[in-house]
């Protein structure tokens, strides 16, 4: 009788233990609709892009604590932002580097001696072009016969639909699903408001716009044509007039081209660090308001586009271009919304916006000038 007895509570004790560690596996769906499951939480975590750093920062409350490895793409490209990472987090500076920002460049190898229970990467970033099966990619392979869990994130190629379940299912992934649902609702809620005030806009309403992508620091004048940041000018109800002759991502238009379009709305782009910190927009972490506007100035004069409506008009806009692949693109709509229909903004502020961001959910605040306007007081 004993012995049955203790059979029994052995047999009871092993199917507890199993449901308790079934219960703790977690299983997401990433942005290529992927079923992904975890054994528990992720606590070494590959970034093979490590841009997407801030997004960890908007999601986990320490996270270079998770971090297993990553590219040095944000030591090089974003290095006032890493300084900034690094005197919060000292322990960032030791964290081992796996590749630059290309997959060229990655180290399969390198990642799996690091033991992570986690690999983020891009499609692009994995092999794979639009709507093409995820088997294809020997990257995904390599991952999936070692047994590692990968996850595929999205703001970049097509955001408007891939954001939301990206940062669900990352956010999951690492243990923080109330905090990533609580910085959804709010990106949903502030898509939605400018969606809102735009809905009735007619097309012929939609003023040309010119993007001026990391002005001045190429000859005159890179522009987006199709994908993302078209898709977002289109969103914050505007034409951008490198649609209509670049049918690639991005491309160059002639000085004769801006000229004739008439574009009423001018931006430029730049990050303000690395190799165009010189002769590129000034604009970021640790730039003043005086100096984004000089530097505004500085690249509508070289480039001669002063006789540009949006300049003349004083419509002339700065603003920090790694809000593009990042959950914060919708700062950029915001903005770019409120420059082109200001009427129909009324009370939006994209500021406001990222102070909201700053205060209620990333690790490391933004501070800098991330949107500047031509004319002093008019961001």
């Amino acid at each position: 009788m004993t012995l049955r007895f203790m059979r029994a509570c052995a047999l009871l004790w092993l199917a507890l233990a199993g449901a308790l560690a079934g219960a703790q596996t977690i299983t997401v769906t990433d942005a290529l609709g992927r079923s992904v499951t975890l054994a528990a939480p992720a606590k070494r975590v590959v970034l093979t892009q490590a841009r997407h750093l801030p997004v960890l920062a908007l999601l986990h409350p320490d996270p270079v604590s998770i971090l297993a490895g990553w590219s040095d793409e944000f030591r090089t490209s974003f290095s006032n932002e890493y300084q900034n990472y690094l005197e919060r987090f000292p322990a960032i500076a030791d964290v081992p580097v796996v590749g630059r920002h290309t997959a060229e460049s990655f180290s399969v190898e390198q990642a799996l001696a690091l033991q992570p229970d986690l690999i983020v990467l891009t499609a692009s970033f994995a092999g794979l072009g639009k709507d093409q099966d995820p088997a294809d990619s020997l990257m995904l392979r390599q991952f999936n016969a070692a047994g590692v869990p990968v996850i595929i994130i999205d703001f970049f190629v097509q955001p408007m639909s891939n954001t939301v379940p990206s940062l669900r299912a990352l956010g999951m992934a690492i243990g923080q699903r109330e905090r990533s649902e609580a910085f959804i609702a709010l990106y949903e809620s502030h898509m939605a408001a400018v969606a809102g005030r735009l809905a009735d806009l007619p097309d012929g309403d939609r003023p040309p716009i010119f993007v001026h992508a990391h002005a001045g620091t190429t000859d005159c004048c890179n522009s987006p044509g199709t994908g993302t940041f078209n898709d977002m000018v289109t969103y914050a109800g505007g034409h951008n007039i490198g649609s209509d002759v670049l049918k690639t991502v991005t491309g160059r238009l002639n000085f004769e081209y801006i000229n004739t379009r008439n574009p009423v709305v001018y931006v430029a782009t730049g990050t303000g660090a690395g190799k165009r910190a010189s002769t590129g927009l000034a604009i970021g972490t640790g730039v003043r308001a005086d100096e984004a506007r000089q530097s505004l100035r500085r690249i509508i004069a070289g480039n001669r586009l002063d006789a540009l409506p949006a300049v003349r008009n004083g419509n002339a806009h700065g603003i920090w271009h790694a809000f593009n692949d990042s959950p914060l693109h919708v700062i950029f709509i915001e903005a770019l919304a409120a420059w082109m229909h200001p009427e129909r903004l009324e009370g939006i502020s994209p500021q406001d916006t990222l102070d909201e961001i700053n205060r209620r959910f990333l690790t490391v605040p933004m501070r800098g000038t991330y949107m500047v306007g031509l004319d002093e007081g008019r961001p």
